[in-house]
């Protein structure tokens, strides 16, 4: 299949976090697209230098318009405004819409990042691991889940009845976060909205897609049993 016959190509790998969210996203308003897959370092691919010199992961093509868009949540708000679908990830109402913003940057910020510094501290060498940084990581983990678990006794999805980009933020940040500092037993509504996310089928289709990469996650031993199950 080549670009041309879908305008969209993404540039991803299927562990990043990230390109989860910007494919959850693809799935749940249709929109047809082509992956392209970036292995090795991110920044040693010239193709993807060329198109966006800070060279990082997702990347969206868009070859019908002429347009490059990188960053997860701006992808998702590039597709909502050039490939309107029934469903809407981002509210039409201003109120509704700063508080879907609000936590996808949360999710991003408080609950992704403390996970990857957890990650990127198990790869470091031996005797060289970041003791202050990873506390510092899991202290903000614990003050999410426990704002998170506050806010889920009510609500069905992060921001209300409908699921929005906010969720698709949160399921990858939930997922790794769920190995490197568990969640379970102590945060029930955090669970139970978890479990929620992964009955999405634009949720299954993208983890679907990373199994037969789960091997190559630093914290592999600690993902949920079924998903490795899957994967063998």
């Amino acid at each position: 299949m080549t670009e041309n016959e879908h305008a969209l190509t993404v540039y991803m790998h299927p562990l990043s976090s990230y390109c989860w969210k910007a494919l959850i996203a693809l799935y749940e308003l249709g929109a047809p697209f082509r992956r392209e897959l970036i292995e090795g370092r991110p920044s040693d691919n010239e193709k993807l230098r060329r198109l966006w010199p800070m060279a990082k992961m997702p990347l969206l093509h868009d070859a019908a318009r002429g347009d490059v868009v990188p960053e997860a949540s701006i992808i998702i708000e590039y597709l909502q405004q050039h490939y309107p679908a029934p469903t809407s990830l981002i509210p039409f109402d201003a109120g509704l819409q700063l508080e879907v913003r609000l936590w996808d940057r949360f999710f991003d910020l408080y609950v992704h990042t403390p996970m990857q510094k957890l990650v990127n501290d198990r790869l470091r060498p031996p005797g060289h691991q970041d003791s202050t940084g990873a506390a510092e990581a899991r202290a903000t983990l614990a003050t999410a889940y426990e704002l998170l678990e506050k806010r889920m006794r009510s609500r069905h999805w992060v921001t209300g009845d409908s699921f929005t980009m906010a969720d698709c933020a949160a399921l990858p940040a939930l997922f790794y976060s769920a190995a490197a500092q568990p969640f379970l037993p102590a945060h029930p509504h955090l669970t139970r909205y978890f479990e929620r996310l992964l009955t999405r089928p634009s949720v299954q289709c993208t983890i679907d897609g990373a199994r037969p990469y789960f091997h190559l996650f630093p914290l592999r031993e600690a993902l949920d049993p079924r998903f490795i199950r899957s994967a063998a």
